[in-house]
């Protein structure tokens, strides 16, 4: 430090300019590690996996594509895309309207504003692991919603989706609505918040309609959100695990079950490391070809903006 101090002022300067600028990178540096090591490196690994043998253990035994051809040929494979899709649009669709009808009525300036808010946003505090456990409990016919309104009278009255192989999967729709609609609203409410009020006071007085102000000006400045909005639900239904594993265990049967608990029990229930990689591998295509068009649409938009 001594030998810092006795150089001159330009000296000094340019050995300050060095350390600024590699601090930062010097800082940067385990993080930087840790994401190639941990992320690309183990996605690299599962590539690597999904076209091997492996069974218990790996295997590094190159076959080619073998287990994908193996994985499309597994009727419970597609019954599980089947259920993505149906999870995935009816989930998107309606968290993306009840969060902007929420928003909207909220941003009316109504009463107790903030205790609704806060209602809505308290299950975005809970886990799925908890959402799935509640929910469970409260569509068992046994002890929940059923037997409360058979208790009240209308014995005939029935609601057993969650026993039911074919409307199992939309027990998870239900939970996951619950949960994540109330993050939804929040982006949305934010974003109607961002929104000028000068330039809706001067439609109204060129003699605009409310809904002609909301669906020329107010939702068309909302895109950014609505974008945002479907990459993270989309995010959230194409690797949901959870929310399966604790309301439903992907039964009855695997009727229920989703990419994700597909993978799971086939790397780590029936030991087939080589399905569950390429399973894995799959679900990221999935990921990437839902984000990438959007982001390139965005980014064109932007550009034109």
């Amino acid at each position: 430090m001594s030998q810092v101090q006795s150089l001159s002022p330009a000296a000094r300067n340019k050995w300050l300019d060095v350390f600024e600028n590699v601090l930062p990178k010097i800082v940067m540096a385990p993080t930087f590690v840790i994401c190639v090591v941990f992320f690309y490196g183990f996605i690299i690994w599962t590539a690597v996996l999904s076209m091997t043998p492996s069974r218990l253990l790996p295997r590094y035994e190159f076959i080619g594509l073998e287990q994908y051809i193996s994985l499309f040929d597994n009727d419970r494979w597609w019954l599980a895309l089947k259920n993505l899709a149906a999870f995935g649009g009816l989930f998107i669709f309606a968290c993306l309207a009840m969060g902007l009808l929420l928003a909207i009525l909220l941003d009316q300036r109504i009463r107790a504003e903030g205790f609704i808010r806060s209602i809505f946003l308290y299950p975005l505090a809970l886990s799925f692991i908890v959402t799935g456990t509640a929910w469970k409990w409260i569509l068992d016919p046994s002890i929940g919603f059923q037997k409360v309104i058979n208790d009240l009278g209308w014995t005939s009255f029935s609601f057993d989706w969650i026993k039911d192989p074919e409307m199992a999967i939309y027990t998870v729709v239900i939970a996951g609505i619950w949960q994540s609609s109330g993050f939804v609203m929040a982006l949305f409410l934010a974003g109607l918040r961002g929104i000028d009020d000068g330039i809706i006071k001067a439609a109204k007085i060129d003699g605009a309609s409310m809904p002609t102000i909301y669906r020329r000006i107010i939702l068309p400045s909302l895109r950014p959100v609505f974008f945002s909005s479907f990459m993270i639900l989309a995010h959230i239904a194409i690797k949901s695990f959870d929310l399966v594993m604790a309301l439903t265990g992907g039964g009855p049967g695997y009727s229920s079950d989703l990419p994700a608990t597909f993978m799971y029990t086939f790397a780590f229930t029936r030991n087939q490391i080589g399905m569950g990689a390429a399973s894995a591998i799959v679900m990221l295509m999935i990921v990437v070809s839902v984000i990438v068009p959007f982001m390139y649409s965005e980014l064109r938009s932007s550009k034109r903006g």
